[in-house]
């Protein structure tokens, strides 16, 4: 799979290591940025990550800022991203195989490395389940169309 990273400055040591982990995986990695500790805006990185997945560019996105939740807020709001901020691995795996969220977020000022590992673990090796939660996925779709 290919997975885009993006984060802010307050992210960047814990996002080398969520890339690291996820090669061993056996997952590309795009990275979107930030490359630096300056002060830098959440929003222009959930965007980017949010775009590609949206276009394809690649299969899904890793999110971090401080809270996870600022950084998914921006990814959003681009059309046919589902972003979900977990902070363990039963709302990762949740959002997964109830919701098919493309987009996982969550903070490195609210998760150390190992159980950001954990839930990337969880969230990329769970597969949406289909059924009934997929009319579900089609009324946040139409709410998206909507607006």
């Amino acid at each position: 799979m290919k997975i885009g990273i993006g984060n802010d400055h307050s992210a960047l040591d814990l996002k080398a290591e969520i890339i690291e982990f996820v090669k061993s995986k056996g997952h590309e990695v795009v990275d979107y940025g930030t490359y630096t500790s300056e002060s830098c805006d959440y929003p222009v990185y959930g965007e980017k990550v949010g775009r590609a997945v949206a276009a394809g560019e690649v299969d899904r996105g890793i999110l971090i800022c401080g809270t996870g939740l600022g950084i998914s807020l921006a990814a959003n709001k681009v059309k046919g991203v589902r972003a979900a901020v977990c902070s363990e691995p039963y709302t990762a795996k949740m959002s997964r195989l109830h919701n098919d969220c493309n987009v996982l977020a969550f903070g490195a000022r609210v998760v150390g490395a190992e159980l950001a590992k954990m839930i990337v673990d969880v969230w990329l090796g769970t597969e949406f389940e289909g059924g009934r939660h997929q009319r579900r996925v089609d009324l946040l779709n139409a709410i998206e169309e909507r607006n």
